[in-house]
């Protein structure tokens, strides 16, 4: 069966970029959430994936509330539909910070999002057992336009850098995360889509990013002294162990493809 994905969030960073992608390589469609709840049930039948990428502040800032969960609300829709696969985005933050954090880590999610994330986690295991991909996601490096700039629901890494960027000094910690390209991110998600997986992953590079690293790709190879490290580094260090989805997608991500696209950004 041919790949039909519908992408629901019309403004949203991670939507923008997978569309842009993918939109050459499969059958792809792309609508707001005010339409998505507008629509008969009868329309979702003509796709394979359903993928939300809308997000309310509420859902973002503040404790869980079944009102505010737009995925939940998308599932209760489509549940009774067998052939379609819902895709969710979920975070690394759900995860305790360490090295090499696997699917079956630890969970320890510290802020309102990640606990919230978690929460819908469990109502899809529950509502859609049989239906779902869970996409546990690090950071992505990505352009953004200034429509995505402007939002105050979504706060990235790379947001962050172009703020910061303005001003004559920028001081940060030098400790490592995991990133992904928005290039490599779709390419991944082209995969998982084609193969038709089901269940729950890690989406990572699956290797230590430090800061200054990134950072210094941003700027074009080159650190003058708007960028001042710190000595004190936090004890947020993490990156995921990618090698479960890498082993079913069978695609190489390397650091050095991600600092070169964050060079000719």
């Amino acid at each position: 069966m041919t790949p039909k994905l519908l992408l629901i969030g019309k403004k949203s960073f991670i939507s923008a970029i997978l569309y842009k992608f993918l939109k050459k390589k499969i059958n792809i469609k792309k609508i707001s959430y005010e339409d998505f709840e507008k629509l008969n049930d009868s329309f979702f039948e003509k796709f394979t994936h359903i993928c939300n990428c809308a997000i309310k502040k509420e859902y973002q800032n503040q404790k869980y509330l079944p009102k505010n969960d737009i995925d939940l609300k998308i599932i209760n829709r489509i549940k009774k539909n067998k052939k379609i696969k819902y895709i969710f985005l979920s975070s690394r933050k759900i995860y305790f910070p360490k090295n090499n954090i696997k699917e079956n880590s630890k969970l320890k999610p510290r802020c309102n999002y990640s606990k919230n994330k978690l929460i819908t986690e469990n109502k899809i295991l529950k509502n859609i057992p049989n239906n779902h991909l869970i996409l546990r996601i690090s950071n992505i490096i990505g352009k953004i336009n200034t429509e995505q700039s402007s939002r105050k629901v979504s706060n990235t890494f790379i947001k962050n850098f172009y703020k910061l960027k303005k001003k004559k000094k920028v001081f940060y910690e030098n400790f490592y995360k995991d990133f992904l390209s928005e290039k490599q991110f779709s390419l991944i998600f082209n995969e998982i889509i084609k193969k038709n997986l089901k269940g729950t992953y890690n989406v990572s590079l699956g290797k230590k990013v430090f800061i200054s690293e990134i950072l210094f790709a941003l700027n074009k190879n080159k650190f003058n002294n708007k960028f001042q490290k710190l000595n004190y580094v936090s004890n947020d260090n993490f990156y995921l162990n990618n090698r479960k989805l890498i082993k079913k997608i069978k695609i190489k991500i390397t650091k050095k493809d991600l600092l070169k696209y964050c060079y000719n950004m």
